[in-house]
């Protein structure tokens, strides 16, 4: 019997001591700890899922809109669209692309006529002396004042410029990787505020689920009340069982505010004032993935992921600005003329003009050229290296997506079985303990084994949806088909 006792307050205590369990990571982003059934434990607050890399600009956004007195409801569907507006990350980027345009139109002004006009009216009166005429007869040292009036168009146009060209060519390409880059951020933006809905949602799963726990506690606590009156049990099981509840107290306490802190968290990500207050419509149940194969997903990473794009374009551009370092060692043609009116007065103006053709041959520039053109040469290199890289790195987020769909699917069917045990395991204890068959050490055993059964289903099936919207980002269609692959999440 004092082993008995000795056993029930070892669970009592190591019910309220911290677990952690490792969650799945969003790609690109760290590792971070999971919450679990036990009481406040460290390090797995709402902001978890962003790390160290709290200050990542796809974790923020631009608030929009003004609070509201009654709750907003927002479904996944509404925070995805809120996100693709608001998101600090995709705005920096569509900073970044509109750069990468003015960059472009820079390079072809190049390749432009460049015209202007100028209108001027002077006065004058020159001192020759200053010019070294002086004491010459029948010539006034001074001369004026007298007025000039110019206007004038001129033009210039690049005729022959290989470095020009391919330097535009280069700009070019790096639109359309800053483009590709853009799309690449919309997808990750929708990964993020996807991975922080289905924390909220696993967050008011698992507010629910120990609710439930809490009143099963209460009610075995008034069960051993009863039952001590009547003299069947002693005062032990009651105190077990007063101890038990208020453990499922504290942990009910810890998981709301958690739920809050994590609709905090996905507030931010889109946009929304953090004092607005949100309900969460969807519970994105759990759902099949897609059917594909491993070659079928590599394959169709390849050709959809935009961040993949984006360092072909890159590697383009750096072959042309290899080119345009290189061309710099050629002769170039262009063409500088003007013409316009001169005279003293708008009215005893005369019509002038020049044309020249310049054309510049260089020689010898101290080897300036050649180290541009090795510098071109290394930076192509890395970018080759880069995109080599990254074509290995999407092959392994694939795999790994695949793999942790695989064992989180697993989980959730296991956890399922599981809580229906426990569960069944709780209700016999119960019975026993009523009938006075066992001791409360029983009973506070099965509300554990529920407990823990809960979460680990919670859990998986936070995993589980997890990594199928991880899947979707690795294989490049995050903003297209992340419906199609959290099937059953609208309402």
């Amino acid at each position: 019997m004092k082993l008995l006792r000795f056993a029930a307050l070892l669970l009592v205590f190591f019910s309220c001591v911290p677990a952690r369990a490792q969650m799945p990571r969003m790609p690109d982003e760290p590792e971070s700890p999971r919450q679990t059934c036990r009481p406040v434990p460290p390090g797995t607050s709402a902001a978890s899922l962003a790390g160290p890399n709290a200050q990542n600009p796809f974790f923020g956004g631009v608030p929009s809109g003004e609070r509201t007195a009654e709750p907003l409801s927002l479904s996944l569907r509404g925070s995805l669209d809120r996100a693709l507006k608001h998101n600090l990350g995709l705005l920096l980027s569509q900073q970044g692309t509109r750069e990468a345009r003015g960059a472009r139109l820079k390079a072809l002004s190049d390749l432009l006529p460049n015209a202007t006009a100028h209108v001027t009216e002077t006065v004058q009166q020159v001192n020759l002396a200053q010019f070294g005429f002086s004491g010459l007869p029948g010539i006034p040292p001074i001369v004026g004042p007298f007025s000039v009036f110019d206007t004038r168009a001129y033009l210039s146009q690049s005729l022959l410029d290989l470095h020009a060209i391919h330097n535009a060519r280069a700009e070019s390409a790096n639109l359309d990787a800053a483009r590709y880059s853009y799309q690449d951020a919309r997808d990750l933006v929708v990964l993020v505020t996807a991975g922080l809905y289905l924390q909220a949602v696993t967050g008011a799963s698992r507010v629910e689920a120990q609710r439930a726990q809490l009143q099963t506690a209460e009610a075995l606590f008034q069960r051993a009340v009863d039952l001590k009156k009547a003299g069947v049990v002693p005062g032990i099981d009651v105190l077990r069982a007063q101890v038990e509840m208020q453990a499922q107290r504290q942990r009910l306490i810890y998981y709301e505010n958690e739920f809050a802190k994590q609709k905090l968290a996905l507030a931010r990500a889109i946009g929304l004032p953090i004092a607005q207050e949100i309900i969460l419509t969807d519970r994105v149940p759990y759902a099949p993935p897609p059917s594909m194969t491993l070659e079928q997903a590599s394959q169709q990473a390849l050709s959809s992921r935009a961040d993949y794009q984006s360092a072909l374009a890159q590697v383009r551009a750096a072959e042309a600005d290899r080119l345009a370092s290189k061309a710099k060692s050629l002769p170039a043609l262009r063409f500088d003329g003007n013409y316009g009116d001169i005279g003293r007065s708008p009215g005893s103006s005369h019509g002038s003009f020049v044309a020249a053709f310049d054309l510049k041959i260089p020689i010898f520039q101290g080897g300036k050229i050649r180290g541009e053109v090795l510098e071109a040469d290394a930076r192509l290199q890395q970018r080759k290296d880069e995109l080599a890289d990254l074509r290995g790195r999407i092959e392994l987020e694939v795999r790994t997506a695949f793999l942790d769909l695989r064992a989180s699917g697993d989980q959730v069917q296991v956890a399922r079985g599981a809580l229906d045990l426990a569960n069944q395991q709780l209700e016999q204890a119960r019975d026993r303990f009523s009938a006075g068959v066992v001791n409360s050490i029983e009973v506070v055993q099965a509300q554990e084994a529920v407990a823990t059964a809960n979460e680990n289903y919670i859990s998986s099936l936070f995993a589980f949806n997890l990594a199928k919207a991880s899947l979707a980002r690795a294989l490049g269609i995050a903003e297209k088909a992340i419906d199609q692959f959290l099937g059953g999440s609208q309402q």
